[in-house]
């Protein structure tokens, strides 16, 4: 695999292979039916385009999904826009895989067994604009992980049940982003930090995460509420799952009043009064402790007089 991000420059071509055919003298049939496939097209003309074993391929879109796949396939036409790899078995991919596929638009990593990705995979895929790497077993969504791919349009992390956490950075600089779902996961809270800078969202999906509904919440909800009308999101999916006085409300559904024990300011008043509760309690504590030390005290002075008087 560590030749995979040596592919596009280091494939013969065509050409090579006919100056090594017998010449001079009387042209072969073989080398006669060569060129008639390549003057007609049929053969390509540059191994560059070839298609890997298991795969179709036609018109820039390469199909390789439900084969069961292990690991990607190398030496993808370098022209590739459409690449599915979906319901396959693929558990990783290697860092530098899409180094030769400028034209790359589209990319489905659905249905694999995808635990996280490499760092700067998308670094040379600016033209990338929908990828879904749904129903895989992604833990974490890194600052790093859509570095570059600016062009993104569409993203699906959805339906991974061991996602727990999306740093506060996972998206930043994908402006153009319209489409992200983050549905049935495992995610319990979301940084307001991760989606503030995405000015471009119409559609979020956050239903079926078992989301802790307290006051770290409250900055997300208030975001959310305010751009509900023009951001598409499923309310109906989203519900708490704690703290237990909010378990099973949906999320759209709490307010500010919601979250009025987060804001709770003491006044002077309230100051002042729980400084003289101080005082009261302190010298009531000194009190009893002198009123049990004079009390053992005269215990013990009866005591002692009381074994005196038996002597």
């Amino acid at each position: 695999m560590g030749s995979l991000q040596h592919c596009c420059c280091q494939l013969p071509k065509m050409g090579d292979t006919w100056a090594q055919l017998p010449w001079p003298g009387p042209p072969h049939p073989a080398v006669l039916l060569i060129s008639l496939l390549l003057a007609a097209g049929v053969m390509p003309s540059d191994a560059g385009t070839s298609c890997p074993v298991l795969c179709t391929c036609r018109n820039q879109v390469v199909d390789c999904s439900s084969q069961r796949l292990f690991s990607v396939p190398p030496d993808l036409p370098m022209d590739t826009r459409n690449l599915s790899l979906a319901h396959n078995r693929i558990a990783a991919v290697p860092p530098g895989y899409l180094t030769c596929y400028m034209e790359l638009r589209v990319l489905d990593l659905r249905n694999n067994s995808l635990t996280e990705l490499p760092p700067g995979l998308f670094l040379h895929a600016k033209r990338l604009a929908h990828l879904d790497l749904s129903y895989n077993n992604l833990s974490h969504v890194p600052a790093d992980m859509f570095q570059e791919a600016h062009g993104l349009v569409h993203i699906d992390l959805s339906h991974n049940p061991w996602l727990r956490r999306v740093h506060p950075q996972a998206f930043q600089g994908l402006v153009q982003l319209r489409d992200l779902d983050l549905s049935f996961g495992g995610l319990a809270f979301l940084s307001l930090e991760a989606l503030e800078g995405l000015p471009g969202l119409v559609t979020l999906q956050i239903g079926g995460n078992p989301w802790v509904c307290g006051c770290t919440m409250e900055p997300l909800l208030k975001w959310l509420r305010n751009r509900i009308q023009r951001c598409t999101a499923d309310s109906q999916l989203a519900e708490c799952r704690g703290p237990p006085e909010v378990e099973g409300a949906p999320l759209f559904s709490l307010t500010e009043e919601s979250f009025k024990a987060c804001h709770l300011t003491l006044s002077l008043d309230d100051y002042l009064f729980i400084a003289f509760v101080g005082f009261v309690v302190s010298i009531a504590s000194v009190a009893t402790n002198f009123l049990l030390g004079i009390t053992a005290n005269c215990c013990h002075r009866w005591s002692k007089a009381s074994e005196e008087e038996e002597i």
